[in-house]
């Protein structure tokens, strides 16, 4: 892997794994019109830990603050929040663990089911800004986040294992969609992510049948990839916080039904 296609690559990630449009979508899109090879595995465990590293640089106060009143004695919001994100991690621990590769088998991951899935990822955005939308007008800023809905947000998770389903459009929308408020939604979108996505790398690195010759890649490449996932993954997520908070989700939708498009007439002409 050259090192302009590691930037390249770094860049996608960061950027799609924030905003609502599908990381494993737009990597599958890239490979096909490209031909990038994207199968190195320590290259996908550097930018997989550089997302994560991200949001926890733009959350930091937050987890500090959830990490502190964890520990504390009695029950508190801290405790009470770190126990929705256990709790919306269930459903898509058991389809990582049981149906992943049944789903991946039965679906696939060319670009007709790409274009399928970003047309439901449009739907998602768009049905969640119109409902934000009359909500706002009833004057109505959204209910506090309770275990139903984030074990909700947590089914829509294990439902983006589809390739081109986006993994955070589904679960803000959900959140919005349930009536949850904005800024809770945001937040809770990126936190509830970070122990699925170490978790599918560290069973990547740790179950993967690959040789010497497929994981190692120089160090300048794997750098600078974990360098612009990182970047991106910081304006994305920074991003993705103010245009939830202001209900701004019909630029993606729109883009999403674009690039479905695209993936499908390919696909079909191909």
């Amino acid at each position: 892997m050259s090192s302009l296609e590691a930037i390249f690559l770094g860049l996608v990630q960061g950027l799609t794994e924030f905003l609502p449009v599908s990381s494993s979508g737009h990597l599958t899109i890239f490979k096909e019109f490209l031909g990038i090879e994207q199968s190195n595995l320590s290259f996908e465990v550097a930018v997989h830990a550089a997302t994560v590293l991200s949001t926890i640089v733009v959350f930091r106060h937050e987890i500090i603050k959830l990490f502190t009143g964890f520990f504390s004695k009695g029950m508190n919001y801290e405790k009470r929040y770190v126990f929705m994100i256990l709790v919306s991690m269930i459903p898509v621990f058991i389809v990582g663990m049981f149906f992943k590769e049944s789903i991946e088998a039965v679906f696939g991951s060319g670009l007709m089911v790409v274009g399928i899935m970003l047309f439901v990822t449009a739907v998602l955005l768009s049905l969640s800004e119109v409902l934000t939308k009359r909500q706002m007008a009833r004057g109505n800023d959204g209910s506090p986040l309770n275990f139903k809905n984030t074990f909700l947000m947590g089914c829509a998770q294990a439902i983006a294992v589809l390739p081109g389903l986006s993994r955070s459009g589904s679960t803000i929308s959900t959140g919005l969609i349930l009536g949850a408020k904005k800024s809770d939604v945001a937040q809770f979108s990126f936190l509830m992510v970070l122990i699925p996505i170490l978790g599918e790398a560290f069973l990547e690195l740790v179950g993967g049948n690959f040789t010497s010759a497929e994981s190692s890649i120089a160090t300048l490449p794997l750098l600078l990839g974990f360098i612009s996932a990182f970047l991106s993954g910081l304006f994305a997520c920074k991003v993705m916080i103010n245009l939830v908070k202001r209900a701004k989700l019909w630029g993606f939708a729109v883009y999403c039904c674009i690039a479905g498009a695209v993936c499908i007439i390919y696909s079909i002409c191909a």
